[in-house]
């Protein structure tokens, strides 16, 4: 089969950090499924991994944690899915990743592709659905169609491709006054577009703007990015008892400031689940089952923004740099061909079917 190698401690900017090889077809274990990859996006944890900054055991060869395709094959204690469905997933960190033909992955952390999106759109979806659906109700607190007081949510770095998730859900599942934060009038525009009551920007003082605001306390924070450097800010803006949830990489944090509000720090690892092998592994085919319903219902829309084709080391070559390059809306993917990059019937909910959910 077809796959993409990585090397190691490599720039994006080297023609060899990324590598077209051929490699053996894997073989499902009892519970997996063998994937034929249709298209996979790509995120920093990627990037990261290539570069040698974020480690990754030595059994993984190709990066690559979204993707969506056709199950081929599966292992003989596999329940949940049949041979020739197509499913959606963000699969583990501790094995190889889905930058390649075929690719094998745990069925409980698989779900049903949207039937409205194309493969496309629904790699773009797994990894930042999962961990905005993770945080927001899991580390956060918060309950799905349960809309309790006046509160508000501020989103830290609205317009990446966790903050296009975390925002629609937080807007169309719970009663949260939903501020995002974007500097570019482009991420202020996408930020609005998915949902969020109000942007502010996060290169300008964040008290002095929530302060402008006529909005309910800031007692839930999602800090998606460049978490430290805003921690003073968000230690002031936070609500006594409030929550503050965590996803981006730290060598060190102060959260000794938050103590005196009583306030709780989550932290949010999209890939605990699997790596651990939890006894509520399955919760995440749940979730990926629902967000795919909801997607299909027109409550949620899809976040891809560029589509490259077809899946190859150039094209994730240049998929990696516009994720290194910083500043994008959404999400990269690359797909294995040009059918695969289209063929979405989904469409956002119209502006009354929103406001039933907000």
């Amino acid at each position: 089969m077809r796959a993409i190698a990585f090397r190691k401690h490599s720039k994006a900017t080297a023609p060899d950090c990324l590598t077209d090889i051929d490699a053996i077809r894997p073989v499902p274990g009892p519970h997996d499924l063998l994937v034929s990859v249709r298209a996979v996006s790509v995120n920093p944890v990627d990037t990261k991994i290539r570069a040698g900054l974020v480690a990754a055991p030595e059994n993984v060869t190709s990066l690559g944690w979204d993707a969506a395709g056709i199950v081929e094959a599966v292992g003989q204690a596999v329940t949940l899915f049949k041979p020739g469905q197509a499913v959606y997933y963000a699969g583990s960190f501790d094995r190889s990743g889905s930058n390649a033909q075929f690719h094998l992955v745990d069925e409980r952390i698989v779900g049903h592709k949207p039937r409205t999106l194309g493969f496309a759109q629904a790699a773009a979806l797994p990894l930042t659905s999962l961990t905005a659906w993770q945080l927001l109700f899991d580390r956060l607190g918060e309950q799905p169609n349960k809309r309790l007081g006046a509160e508000s949510l501020l989103v830290l770095g609205g317009a990446g491709g966790v903050g296009s998730m975390l925002i629609q859900l937080a807007r169309r599942l719970t009663g949260l006054t939903v501020i995002a934060t974007a500097s570019r009038q482009q991420s202020r525009d996408w930020c609005m577009a998915l949902g969020a009551h109000h942007v502010i920007d996060h290169r300008q003082a964040l008290v002095d703007q929530l302060d402008a605001l006529s909005v309910p306390p800031v007692t839930r924070i999602a800090a998606l990015s460049n978490t430290a450097s805003h921690l003073s800010e968000l230690a002031t803006v936070i609500s006594p008892q409030g929550r503050l949830a965590i996803i981006d990489d730290h060598d060190s944090l102060d959260i000794v400031p938050f103590k005196s509000k009583s306030v709780s720090v989550h932290w949010e690892m999209v890939f605990t689940r699997p790596l651990f092998g939890t006894k509520d592994m399955i919760a995440q085919h749940h979730i990926l089952n629902e967000v795919a319903a909801l997607v299909d219902d027109g409550v949620l829309r899809g976040t891809a923004t560029q589509v490259l084709y077809p899946l190859n080391a150039e094209n994730l070559i240049q998929a990696h740099r516009l994720v290194e390059a910083g500043g994008l809306t959404g999400k990269v993917v690359v797909a294995m061909s040009r059918a695969d990059s289209t063929a979405d019937t989904n469409t956002l909910a119209t502006p009354e079917d929103q406001q039933a959910h907000s």
